[in-house]
């Protein structure tokens, strides 16, 4: 039988937390940015995200600003300790259970989600996953830019995202046998096309079109 794509959102989907937003509040913890005014941008972003309506350019350009100038093994120092300080506490062992379950099956697994893959490679490796699909951050002579490298993989760039690794893959996945569990409205249109669409303790309007649907909805924080 073919092997199917088993599709993971991460930030409060496999996480009990925002990545992004907790890098943000890292980088305060740290004393790398003004607490107050860093702290009232990196809100309105994460509020913009909530509501649907996220720049994603601006909002990178802005959670990368920080650490422009660092090296390649600088970032990786501070990510280590963003790993400690931020990401475990909010790690799920029924996220771990659930990707563990869908690998046992021999399932295809990936991580796609919009927040950039500075921060993201490391906790999806934590998953021993397939493959990461996420926002490319631009890295021009070993710097990180701040600008985007292709497509974002944010809302419908989710889905553009995939379809093109799986064209360039001549993969035989294919997304008409196809698990996906998140829990945000932004990632509606992907919701859309995989044969089974699942929310995973979900944002209020993605509960409400879920229940509409018929879509399963579960909780791994119980």
């Amino acid at each position: 039988m073919p092997q199917r794509l088993a599709l993971f959102d991460l930030d409060n989907t496999l996480l009990a937390g925002d990545s992004d937003n907790a890098w943000g509040e890292f980088l305060i913890v740290e004393g790398l940015v003004d607490d107050i005014a860093h702290r009232e941008i990196n809100t309105k972003f994460y509020k913009d995200y909530l509501e649907g309506v996220l720049d994603i350019h601006a909002y990178v350009a802005f959670a990368l600003s920080p650490i422009l100038d660092y090296t390649e093994s600088e970032r990786n120092a501070l990510h280590t300790k963003y790993m400690q300080d931020a990401i475990n506490p909010i790690l799920l062992e029924s996220a771990f259970d659930l990707v563990a379950k869908h690998k046992a099956a021999g399932d295809f697994c990936s991580i796609i989600t919009a927040t950039n893959n500075f921060l993201t490679k490391p906790i999806a490796q934590l998953f021993t996953i397939d493959l990461l699909l996420a926002t490319e951050a631009e890295v021009i002579d070993g710097r990180l830019t701040g600008r985007i490298d292709g497509t974002p993989c944010f809302q419908e760039g989710k889905v553009r995202k995939l379809e093109q690794w799986l064209t360039q893959s001549n993969s035989a996945l294919s997304l008409k046998d196809s698990v996906f569990y998140t829990d945000s409205i932004n990632d509606l249109p992907l919701m859309q096309r995989v044969s089974e669409p699942i929310a995973v303790d979900p944002d209020q309007r993605l509960a409400a079109i879920s229940q509409k649907k018929g879509w399963q909805i579960l909780s791994l924080r119980e």
